[in-house]
């Protein structure tokens, strides 16, 4: 019921946020080419959708590591639809690239028009690519970043697997660094049975950009899959974290249980007329 609830109050933000972003859109366009504006809107959704319930927490490890003022190439593990807000931690204004199919979903078609996202056909592969660099070049000459799933899918069991070429060919061709991103915890937010899961921790890390100079250097392939190798290794590292910080409540949690157990223990039942004079020699 609560879940139910919670997607009906989603719908009307994000119905409100479609229409301020639809008029921001107007009201901006002549000096914000790179909707940046609208962009921020949809951070504030973001932002609101993960702050109402109280026990969802959302961790950024590494944002020291990002430049403001440069655009990225945004490469990202892609297991679930929050994947998408979860990204909006991330302080740049970016462009998402997706498939042609999600542009007529409801709701996400729409946002992802105002936003200039960059809808490609998979379906044929060449033109895909073409479309995928002539317009992510575009959209980092107005200083905006170009997010991609390397992957190309969701992943069904939660691991990082071959990346297509796509990201690290606009890379290339637009002389941009790469940016690896690291998503855990965005599979689990919502269950099988579509319910939210109302204690989720999603963890957000950024790895140290790749130079455009070494992005210039290396072969696509090479550049994948040193990329793709450091993703692993971030998200086996955050995943043992993770298990670390679950075991050590866990061990805390038993502490104060055995404290207390043996606090009571400790505890002598005196008679009611027991006096404090008894206790004097």
């Amino acid at each position: 019921m609560l879940s139910a609830l919670y997607y009906l109050l989603l719908v009307l933000l994000c119905t409100l946020f479609m229409i301020l972003s639809a008029l921001a859109l107007v009201v901006c366009y002549p000096f914000d080419r790179g909707r940046r504006t609208v962009h921020e809107l949809s951070r504030i959704l973001v932002r609101i959708f993960f702050f109402l319930p109280p026990f969802w927490r959302q961790r950024v490890i590494g944002r020291e590591l990002i430049d403001r003022k440069k655009s990225y190439v945004i490469v990202i593990n892609h297991n679930t639809v929050i994947d998408i807000p979860a990204l909006y931690y991330i302080p740049l204004n970016f462009r998402w690239v997706s498939k042609r199919e999600v542009f007529k979903t409801p709701f996400f078609g729409q946002f992802l028009l105002l936003h200039g996202d960059i809808c490609i056909d998979r379906g044929h592969a060449a033109e895909a690519l073409e479309q995928l660099v002539r317009d992510g070049k575009k959209w980092i000459s107005r200083g905006a970043s170009v997010a991609i799933f390397p992957e190309g899918t969701r992943s069904k069991d939660g691991e990082i697997h071959r990346f297509k070429a796509g990201a690290f060919t606009l890379a290339k061709e637009a002389g941009a660094e790469i940016l690896p991103v690291v998503l855990d915890g965005t599979k689990t937010l919502i269950k099988k049975n579509l319910a939210f899961n109302w204690g989720n921790r999603i963890t957000v890390r950024v790895l140290p950009p790749v130079p455009a100079e070494r992005v210039a250097v290396l072969e696509t392939h090479e550049l994948m899959q040193e990329v793709h190798e450091r993703m692993c290794t971030a998200l086996g590292e955050v995943r043992k974290r993770k298990v670390k910080s679950e075991r050590y409540k866990s061990e805390m949690s038993q502490i104060k249980v055995g404290t207390t157990k043996n606090y009571k223990k400790s505890c002598v039942e005196l008679p009611a007329d027991f006096l404090i004079s008894h206790l004097s020699p």
